[in-house]
This record gives C-alpha cells, structure tokens and sequence, in this order.
C-alpha cells in the first residue's frame, strides 16, 4: 500500500550536493544522502551506492580521526576478527590475501582503507566530525543534522571523557566549530563496539589511586607494562612482573578452526592466496564453504530436544577441551554454570595457554576497593577461587597494583547514543523505544514516524554464529531497494507502517524467548536488565537474507511525485492492458477451439481464461484506488 498524496506544499531538493543561503545564517550544505558513521558499515553503503547506482552524492561523517569505526577505535595488543576473514570481509571487495585465518586488526583496516580508496570514496568521508542531533523537517521533507567538527582526535576519546574535557577545559578543547546540513535520506551506521563500558561507580578509593586506569578499548601505548604489577581482564603482557585477571564468569572457548582435508592452517597461510588468486572460484567457494558451515550452527540456538543434545555434546567437547589446556587448579572456575551459546563462544587464540604462566593469576575474586597502589579483592564468587582448593566465601585478598586494565565491555543497548534522532512528531527514538517496552525497528533498520531514515545493524540484528559483514551487506542492499524511487526523483518520502513495526517487534520478541540467550542461564550483553533482548536475531541469516532480497512493499507507505504518480499509473494500466490481451486472446482461442473441435485446449483455455479474468478483476480494483 502506498501513499499517493503529492498535494503538500514541499521545497524540491535534487540529488545533487548544493550550499543554499550564501550569504545568509542559516546557511547550510545540502546532501542527498547523509551516511553517519565510516566504519564497516558506512562503507559498504558508500561503495553500494556508487557500485550500483552510480550515485556519490553523499557525505560520510564520522567522530573518530581514522577510516574503520570499531577497528580504528580498538587498538589494544592481539586485537584480531573471531571470524574466518574470507567471511569477515565485503562480498564485492574480496581480498585474496590475508596473512591468517583470523587476520590482526591492522590488516582489518588496511582493507577496509583499499576498499575506499578502490570505490574512491575517501573524498566523501568526513572526519572529526560529530554528528549531534538529526530532526525531520516535515515542512521540507528533509532532515536537518548539527555537525560539530572536533579538534583532531578528540572523537576517539569516550563520550565520558569529552564530557570530562568540556566540563574541565571548556568548549574551544573540544570543539573547532558547528555546521548545519541538509539530508533527503539519513543512513545511521553507527557501531555497537564503540563507546567503553567505565568503572563501576561503586567501588570506592578510585580517585585515590596513583597508577594508569585506562580501557582495553582506549589503549595506551604511552604507557611502558614492562615489569608491571597489572590488574586486567585481558592477557597480552608476558613481560609485565605480575597479570592478575579477574573474571566474573568463564566463558565457553573454543578451539580455532582447522580449514577441511587436513589442510593445516601453517599450510594454508602460505597456499591459500596463490589458490585464491590462480584457481577461479577458489575463494568464493571457501567463502561459500565457511558460510554454510556458520549456519549450520544456527541449529544450537533453539528449545528443541536436538538443540539441547547437540548443546550438551558440545559443552562437553569444550570442556575436555578445556582441561587438556589449562592447569588443573583451574578446571573448576574455569567450567561454565550456563548453557553453550548463551553468551558468543570465545576462539581460543593463546588465553589458554597463557594460563600455564606463573606470572599469571586468574580469579573470580570481585574488585571491592581501590588504593594508591594496590587493590583489594573480596566477596568471591561461588566460593571459587584461582588458587589451589577453596577458600571462605568472605575471603578478601590484597594485591599491589600498578596499572588498571578495563576489558569491561561496551555500552551495547544504548542505540545511536549519545546521537539524538527526532522525527516526525518532535519524539525522539529512544522517546519511542521507551515506550514500546525496548530498543526495535522494523527489519532492524527502519521506524514508523522517521521517515527517509534507515539503520544498518539496528536492533535485533547481530547474529550468534554467523558474520557481522553478511548481515551489514543485506541491511545496505535492503536500504538501497526502498530508497531507490527517492534517488529517482520518483518520491519524497519512504517510511515504515506502524503496525508493520510492531508485528515485527513482537514476533522477534516471542521467538527470542525460545533462544538459548534468554533460556540459557548466562547474564549476556544481548539483554537489558528488564530481559528485553534487543540484540539478537532469533533466525537464520538465510532466511534473514531473503527477507531483504524481496521487500514486502505492502509494509511501507510512500509519498510520491507528480512523476512518480505517473509512473506509477502508467505501469498500472499497462499491466491492465496487458491483462486484457491476454484475456482477449484467450477468448478468440476458445471462440478457435469450439470451431474446430479442440476439445482438449478447450478446457484448458477454460480455465486459465477464468484465473486472468479473476486476476483482471482484482487489478481494476486496485488501479481504482490508487488513481
């Protein structure tokens, strides 16, 4: 069903970039499209729309002072992708050459740089700049976006410590200047692996402390670990002098993958790009093989009795996997109270074999208390502890402490924060998430009431099992279908039905209490503290895939051009005309096959006359409403 009003009174904005009011302040930049955010996400929009549309009339704008959102941001020591690269990477940029399996995130983003600088789309990509706030203009048909232009790299610090800065420092530490632009269309692909997880408020004697805290996420490689005494939740520094990590579960770790046929991954690193260069086909049938194989691993996540089988199998794979690996005093702590896949598996890169370090220590002991130079440790969990045997449930441990390593986490179910949204109605997006229980748009990309507004990797979108890139590239190719009559000139506006939204809604929310991460016993970052899961994807990226290949249009409400109208009823009445004939001819073949006897073709005439008739019939009903 589409909207066919063209009466409004609205500003004719072209699909080309323009500067309107020179001389006038309420000057602005007008973009026909606006892209937030140049990480994995914005560029695959960046590259699809100028792969196939040949459109590059559009800005990429983006906080941080580098091309790679999450891998730009995320430079601690061993960062590397938990998934097999030739999956972890852009169907239509495949790279042939990875040096790994599981690539470092310095080669992670030196593909993602050639893959802008292939689809030449680094002049489109801003910089240092913060996009503020987004509101629709509905007078205009268009939405206005606050861009403050930062001083160079304070985008790569936490929102947290900008607001620290501004607080402190005043508003010239932060900030160059503001600009004001124009969008027909706003595509946000903001990353979910971006804005740190800060100490817990409730620990006392932070303040206090004489030595570096800094997050995982925000690494400081100014300051030297070497001979350190580090409390962390991350294992990288065999040359510090003492690594205690806490942790306040285990999580289930799985080994690395060995590629098929005995092809050893030593053996693979040094073939594998030779293959993927010189044998056509070779890398999209890996790609092709690895996917299949991800999928596969969509059955663990139901409440079948063949999911709880082949969960209990596996949970006991890893946890012999497990003890063969680390030391025995930490088998204990070491096995999960939960069900496998309730949180993401972790890949077993060297975790397990650090353990065997004696300069590490692993314990489930909570951080109570900070001092000057040393922490304390208290209130252990499940009366477990890192050391041999168990100990008091009250038991406190005190342990010199010469650099803090936060590897909380991430703010994962605050969407598009700190970024205000505000549509139609002057409500704002999380105004209408708080009301509807929970984070949630329609495919995961769209809300009623923001028109012209598309999410990639929204709400309910990530996948336990599969790759992050599979699911961006359907959200950018499922975008690209709804906003195509806007680039044409052929609509002004594209926005989701409110009842479609909420059917959606509520059928990923009953099939997510059926999934493993809201069965399986585990706290995960997927749900909120009120259970409402607005991470997760609770089917296959199969069928997911699907969904976007073919837009259920019925869906979406348009607001079309005089052209667009049209257009629109010049192809319903060709479809009529075309109906008719086809009704016609069929009517003088019956006429033929009384005249000469065709008995046989006469009931099949019959037949499929009655079926173009009926077809015929409902087309005139809907050409009738439409015009």
């Amino acid at each position: 069903m589409a909207s066919t009003d063209s009466k409004r009174s609205e500003k004719v904005y072209g699909t080309r970039i323009s500067k309107e009011n020179g001389y006038d302040a309420n000057i602005y930049t007008y973009y026909p499209i606006s892209i937030i955010g140049a990480g994995e996400s914005g560029i695959a929009m960046g590259c699809r729309l100028k792969e196939k549309f040949g459109f590059d009339q559009f800005c990429l704008f983006d906080r941080q002072s580098g091309i790679g959102g999450t891998w730009w941001i995320n430079r601690y020591p061993g960062v590397a992708c938990d998934i097999q690269a030739a999956f972890y990477s852009f169907s239509f940029a495949q790279n042939h050459k990875w040096s790994s399996l599981y690539p470092p995130g310095p080669e992670i983003i030196k593909y993602l740089q050639g893959v802008c600088e292939k689809y030449e789309i680094v002049d489109k990509i801003q910089l240092n700049s913060e996009v503020a706030s987004c509101r629709w203009n509905d007078a205009e048909g268009v939405w206005e976006l606050t861009i403050h232009e930062l001083v160079i790299g304070i985008g790569d610090l936490s929102t947290y410590d900008r607001d620290t800065m501004l607080k402190n420092q005043g508003e010239s530490s932060i900030l160059v200047r503001s600009e004001k632009i124009r969008a027909k269309i706003l595509i946000s692909a903001v990353g979910g692996l971006v804005e740190p997880n800060r100490m817990p408020e409730n620990i006392p004697g932070v303040e206090d402390f004489q030595g570096a805290i800094f997050h995982s996420a925000r690494w400081r490689y100014d300051i030297d670990l070497k001979d350190k005494n580090i409390l962390v939740s991350s294992l990288k520094h065999m040359g510090a002098k003492a690594v205690t990590q806490l942790m306040r579960s285990p999580p289930w770790v799985v080994p690395r993958q060995i590629p098929p046929f005995g092809f050893g991954e030593e053996k693979r690193e040094k073939w594998s790009p030779w293959l993927n260069t010189y044998i056509p086909g070779f890398a999209r049938l890996r790609r092709l093989y690895i996917a299949t194989r991800a999928e596969y691993d969509w059955r663990l996540f139901g409440d079948s009795k063949y999911a709880e089988n082949e969960r209990a199998e596996l949970e006991i794979a890893l946890t012999d996997y497990m003890k063969k690996k680390v030391p025995k005093k930490y088998h204990e702590i070491l096995t999960p109270k939960y069900g496998v896949c309730c949180k993401r598996l972790v890949i077993d890169g060297k975790w397990f074999k650090s353990l065997n370090n004696k300069k590490i220590v692993l314990s489930t002991l909570p951080l109570t208390h900070v001092h000057e130079d040393r922490v304390t440790l208290g209130s252990i969990r499940e009366s477990q502890t890192a050391q041999d045997g168990k100990v008091a449930a009250n038991s406190t441990e005190v342990i010199r402490t010469d650099v803090i390593i936060l590897a909380n986490g991430f703010e994962t179910l605050n969407w598009l924060h700190p970024l205000e949204i505000i549509g139609r109605n002057g409500q704002s997006l999380e105004e209408v998430f708080n009301e509807r229980g929970g984070p949630q748009m329609y495919m995961g990309s769209a809300m009623d009431g923001f028109p012209n507004f598309f999410v990639i990797f929204g709400p309910n979108t990530v996948t336990g099992h599969s790759s992050v890139v599979l699911a961006t590239e359907n959200m950018v190719n499922y975008a690209m279908k709804l906003a195509e009559p806007i680039l044409k000139g052929d609509a002004h506006s594209v926005e989701v039905k409110k009842e479609a939204e909420m059917a959606w809604t509520a059928d990923i929310q009953k099939s997510l209490k059926k999934r493993i991460w809201n069965i399986g016993g585990c706290t995960n970052w997927y749900k909120g503290e009120d259970g409402w899961n607005s991470t997760t994807y609770p089917y296959s990226q199969v069928w997911f895939s699907l969904l976007c290949m073919f837009p259920n249009y019925n869906h979406w409400n348009y607001r079309y051009t005089t052209k667009g109208l049209i257009k629109k009823r010049a192809k319903t009445v060709v479809q009529i005309a075309a109906l008719v004939g086809l009704a016609t001819g069929l009517y003088f073949t019956h006429r033929a096959g009384l005249r000469f006897g065709w008995k046989q073709g006469v009931a099949s005439a019959r037949g499929a006359g009655a079926q173009l008739l009926n077809a015929l019939g409902h087309s005139l009903v809907r050409a009738a409403g439409s015009i």
